[in-house]
């Protein structure tokens, strides 16, 4: 038996139906259309609303329609990853509750928790998996309902964020050069002080205190994680374009996380990429955190084609960054 490649081999996704505009939010906080497009690109994002729905029902929802679209067997599925930092419960894993909705009687499931990197460093895990040889068939989810943890009291941080989900199957091949190449992922280790939710964990448990003085939201130094993220975003895809030898001419998509619409173009720019070979989809959705590489390639499958080089990188919450290099295995559906 040759070397086995871990090669994606669908993608499913699920935004929810309600749309919260800029406009409704200049309602809520005091901001406007134009001052959130000048500093982040963002028209727009999807909130979940239905009451009693939490990330497990985005990314049921986005794994499903990732099945109906392969043809996958579901006893065919050996695991299911799901990567979030806005899990239903503190447990049992939101994954083994994706399983139970699915119906999923052969699959080990387990949550990974990396933030905004979480579905490359997921991904990566996954495919040391599928290349194991031990399994043959993953789920790997990027969802979160970032909604839930929005103070939507604070003009910084309430434009930012969206709730969605997208999901990706990944399976084993001896095909060559084909599937996730290469991966350069790292954890700064230093970036509590700046991007962080203040209570609700073992340190500070819920009490009367912290939701009186609103500590179970996102807590974010703008300008400090603004320029930790272009840097090591910019970095990362220039070292594992260079070990790879790849460039502007030979590099058919680069995937930015979708936080700031300035930080996607530093990062186009550092590698001298064409805005239109850069999947964006801020405008629309906004930071969904883990979901929104995957979103982005959900949107963009139907132009994707067999032997494309795509890199993606991603920045987030304990300084964690870094960029996968994927060559696509099929046309796009």
């Amino acid at each position: 038996m040759g070397k086995i490649n871990a090669i994606i081999t669908g993608v499913g996704g699920y935004v929810p139906e309600y749309v919260l505009t800029n406009e409704e939010l200049s309602r809520m906080v005091d901001t406007n259309d134009e001052w959130i497009m000048t500093r982040v690109g963002i028209k727009e994002r999807r909130i979940l609303t239905e009451e009693g729905l939490g990330t497990s029902y985005m990314a049921r929802k986005a794994a499903k329609q990732l099945m109906k679209k392969t043809g996958a067997d579901p006893d065919s599925i050996d695991a299911l990853i799901v990567s979030t930092s806005t899990a239903d419960y503190h447990f049992p894993s939101t994954a083994s509750i994706v399983i139970g909705k699915l119906g999923l009687k052969n699959a080990m499931a387990f949550d990974f928790w990396a933030a905004c990197c979480g579905f490359l460093y997921s991904l990566d895990v996954a495919s040391s998996m599928i290349q194991s040889g031990r399994y043959k068939k993953i789920i790997v989810i990027g969802a979160d309902k970032m909604s839930s943890v929005t103070d939507y009291k604070d003009r910084q941080t309430c434009p930012l964020f969206g709730d969605g989900a997208a999901a990706v199957l990944l399976e084993g091949t001896e095909e060559e050069n084909v599937g996730l190449m290469d991966s350069y992922l790292r954890t700064d280790g230093q970036g509590l002080p700046f991007l962080h939710m203040k209570a609700g964990g073992s340190v500070s448990p819920p009490s009367y205190f912290t939701i009186d003085h609103r500590m179970h939201y996102t807590y974010q130094e703008g300008r400090t994680v603004f320029r930790y993220a272009v840097t090591n975003m910019s970095d990362d895809c220039a070292l594992i374009a260079e070990r790879n030898g790849l460039n502007k001419d030979n590099i058919q998509w680069v995937v930015p996380h979708q936080a700031n619409m300035r930080i996607i173009e530093a990062v186009a720019k550092r590698l001298e990429m064409p805005m239109d070979k850069v999947m964006v989809n801020i405008e629309r959705y906004g930071n969904t955190s883990a979901a929104t590489i995957p979103l982005a390639l959900w949107e963009y499958e139907p132009q994707l084609r067999k032997g494309d080089n795509i890199i993606m990188t991603a920045f987030g919450a304990g300084f964690v960054h870094g960029a996968n290099f994927l060559k696509w295995a099929y046309d796009g559906k």
